[in-house]
């Protein structure tokens, strides 16, 4: 013990000496030489190893700077370009105008709430404090502010209102993609509202529905609902033929009750459902598959604010969203609506589909767009390797490629949404019906998959801060995992493809082929779009052969390609609108270089695949074997 504080003394007087010696040096005469940089580094490291054992740690004085989030509608210059080339003026000025408020209030308000979300998560309470089961799903402040907000700039409610006709999807889905990144995931409930509003307006506003139809559309932020979307089963997923065994009781004043587990519901602390069930005829029986359900709405709590014969089970712990309130529920005689014909359910929810694939569709595309706006501006004050980030080629070109597919992305959005803008108002041709039909699955499917690896390319960015809770940027790569399963998975919609190939007799694909050479014929004689142009010709001509080649061959043949066939349908397309978009008079020479960068990978992978024998049946049992090789028989 001795020895140790003689230790502490003799460093003490170190330091004391030391802090003298300083204290001489810069008292010395006004004649004394000023210290050169060299030496200046040379005392410091002096006195950095003099420095006593116990001491306080030097941490230097360097802090990296943090990205900054700006208006991110002034900052997107493809958004800006696009609603120039294609949105009438009388309509664009005042969208413009409003997206750029927006993108204010979104930097200076909305994006603080959205982070509270994400650190502030729900939780369930089951019982109050005496005992009684109350299952109250307790959400933080930020999130109600969020429902508040979503109403009041009318992030359902625009696509209702059709104040601009057509282009009301365009205006409408713009807002929500300034809004995804920065909302905390309130995006979530508005898909799933905005989906029950497109059903019942689908169905028919009936004096049933005509109260809720009103909220879910309203701006007041006092009469808006949300709603929920109650589909899952224990059976799960997309297979809600065989998968749903909830069933409803009809009741003497023709309402019903319905009784069942509910495995998978979002935003739970919504306002009203929709959901399937298996009506119980009179003899206690119910009919399986897809003619056996019904669509049920329902709303969820009584005058007092607690829930209807509805049981919180827990509350899902998931790789991210954690924002959103998501839950098991256990059915126990909740009162119900039935809005739909008997048996007629699943046809009745097939607008509701077209809604939320491409409200997924929106979020992957805006989750691509944030982290490159935050990664470019973080390269212009992340200096390294003597040089700030934007100055290293390297950098630049990784960052490029992520432009890259992020354009063609947000192309084949806008694309859909104006698509469903044209059939709501009743202006869509046959041909831009079977587009809308076919793109949808399409346009949600590949952007799920390129949100992942462009986020997820975007967090190495910002070096290990990318790894780094406290930033807020990983949640954006939990968050985006969500979009190639949420609505139904890559294969699923692959397949849901092939159905709308074969539903429609082919007429799709027609369309498809029709409407591609149309918007490459606008590049015609253009010099620098000769590449990209003669690149997507070429895949759309192969793929014409692939086409007629797979129909004659059996089914598993088709469904084993399915999926490189949507991709092929994906890149074609998106190539295809970059070109369309660098012909236009007002575009830009990046505009042509990122449709030449884009037209340069394989375009067509669904013939290349086949080309190799992909698809042959035989492979079929090759996969098995390697999949389960060293499995024990089952």
């Amino acid at each position: 013990m001795a020895a140790r504080l003689l230790a502490v003394r003799a460093g003490a007087l170190r330091a004391g000496a030391l802090v003298l010696g300083r204290a001489r040096s810069h008292s010395g005469g006004a004649h004394e030489r000023p210290r050169s940089r060299e030496e200046e580094k040379a005392a410091a490291e002096e006195e950095l190893a003099e420095r006593p054992l116990f001491s306080r740690s030097a941490v230097g004085t360097f802090f990296q700077e943090r990205p900054v989030l700006k208006n991110p509608f002034l900052e997107d210059a493809l958004l800006h370009k696009y609603l120039r080339r294609t949105v009438p003026a009388q309509v664009r000025e005042p969208v413009a105008a409003d997206l750029a408020r927006f993108g204010e209030r979104l930097v200076s308000e909305v994006h603080r709430l959205g982070r509270q979300c994400e650190e502030d998560p729900p939780r369930l309470q089951q019982y109050d404090a005496w005992g009684c089961r109350v299952d109250r799903i307790v959400t933080c402040p930020a999130w109600a502010n969020m429902k508040e907000i979503s109403a009041q700039e009318g992030l359902v409610a625009a696509g209702y209102e059709r104040t601009y006709g057509e282009w009301s999807r365009v205006y409408q889905m713009s807002k929500l993609y300034l809004y995804s990144p920065s909302a905390g995931l309130y995006t979530c409930p508005l898909a799933m509202t905005d989906g029950a509003a497109k059903v019942i307006e689908s169905l028919g506003v009936t004096e049933t529905v005509e109260e809720a139809f009103r909220r879910l559309t309203s701006r007041d932020p006092q009469r808006f609902w949300t709603s929920g979307q109650w589909m899952t089963e224990r059976k799960g997923g997309s297979d809600v033929a065989s998968g749903t065994e909830t069933v409803a009781q009809l009741q003497p004043d023709a309402s019903y009750r319905l009784y069942g587990f509910k495995w998978f519901t979002s935003a739970t602390d919504a306002d009203m459902t929709l959901t399937l069930a298996r009506v119980v005829d009179t003899h206690g029986r119910t009919l399986q598959g897809s003619r056996g359900l019904s669509l049920f709405f329902a709303t969820l709590r009584d005058q007092h604010g607690n829930l209807k014969d509805i049981e919180v089970q827990r509350l899902k712990d998931k790789l991210g969203t954690r924002q959103v309130p998501t839950a098991e529920l256990l059915l126990d005689g909740l009162p119900a609506q039935r809005i739909s014909g008997e048996g007629r359910g699943v046809a009745s929810i097939a607008s509701m589909l077209t809604i939320t694939r491409i409200h997924n569709t929106v979020s992957a595309v805006a989750a691509m767009r944030r982290i490159i706006q935050l990664g470019r501006e973080y390269a212009t004050k992340r200096f390294v390797f003597g040089k700030f980030l934007k100055d290293h080629a390297l950098h630049v070109q990784t960052m490029a490629r992520m432009e890259v597919e992020t354009r063609g992305a947000f192309l084949l959005l806008m694309e859909v949404c104006w698509l469903l803008g044209r059939e709501e108002v009743g202006s869509a041709s046959a041909l831009q019906l079977h587009l809308l039909r076919l793109l949808t699955p399409v346009a949600k499917l590949y952007t799920g998959k390129q949100a992942i690896a462009v986020v997820s390319e975007g967090l190495e960015c910002f070096g290990g801060q990318g790894y780094m809770e406290d930033t807020g940027l990983p949640a954006m790569l939990r968050d985006a995992q969500v979009l190639s399963i949420w609505e139904g998975t890559t294969n699923v919609l692959s397949l849901d493809v092939l159905r709308g190939v074969a539903k429609s007799r082919g007429q799709v694909l027609e369309a498809f082929f029709t409407d591609t050479k149309a918007k490459l014929k606008a590049a015609t004689g253009n010099p620098a779009l000769a590449p990209a142009l003669t690149a997507v010709d070429s895949a759309l001509h192969a793929l014409g052969g692939f086409v007629q080649r797979s129909g004659q061959k059996p089914s598993a043949y088709a469904e084993l390609a399915a999926r490189d066939l949507a991709y092929t349908l994906a890149r074609i397309y998106m190539g295809a609108l970059l070109v369309e978009h660098a012909a236009w008079e007002g575009a830009t020479h990046t505009d042509v270089y990122a449709a030449r960068r884009w037209c340069e990978q394989d375009l067509c992978p669904v013939v290349t695949k086949a080309e190799t024998g992909s698809y042959d049946p035989e492979d079929a049992a090759e996969d098995t074997a390697l999949l389960y090789e060293g499995m024990p028989a089952q």
